[in-house]
């Protein structure tokens, strides 16, 4: 299914829905649409699309979405819909096919984690030394922790 949200007022190219999970927002470092006003919410609204659907839910933003001029915490959205998130207007397009690839250079720009697993305890020890005793009883540390003793 190819699904476009087509900007009302200003013009603008289309954004089209291309995850089946579209964060929409202004933070640009986590939302797969980014709508750089300060009336949209750092993470706004989700657009979940499945079976040939798409679906809306509000994720608390403080100036709400609307479908169709109503204010919504989630639903479905269907073609020719008005969706607006804070006061930025888009309508609703949607139809057969799939949706355009995404351009090489999105590919390169992919937000990746990579998480490496512990290593083993004693390969953890190793890459830690104690903490000199004389130096925390002697309160010549600049840190604000104080390390405990077993005594304590």
């Amino acid at each position: 299914m190819r699904a476009h949200l087509i900007p009302i007022k200003g013009g603008g190219a289309p954004i089209q829905i291309t995850r089946d999970i579209t964060l929409v927002g202004r933070q640009d470092d986590l939302c797969d649409i980014c709508l750089e006003t300060t009336s949209v919410s750092k993470m706004h609204c989700l657009i979940v699309r499945t079976d040939g659907l798409l679906f809306i839910r509000d994720l608390g933003s403080t100036n709400g979405t609307k479908v169709n001029g109503q204010r919504v915490l989630r639903g479905a959205l269907l073609p020719g819909d008005e969706l607006a998130f804070a006061g930025e207007k888009f309508r609703v397009e949607m139809g057969p096919g799939e949706p355009d690839s995404e351009s090489e250079a999105e590919i390169q720009n992919a937000y990746t984690e990579v998480i490496e697993l512990p290593p083993q305890r004693a390969e953890i020890e190793e890459h830690f030394s104690t903490y000199p005793s004389q130096q925390a009883a002697d309160g010549n540390s600049d840190s604000d922790v104080r390390f405990l003793s077993d005594d304590e």
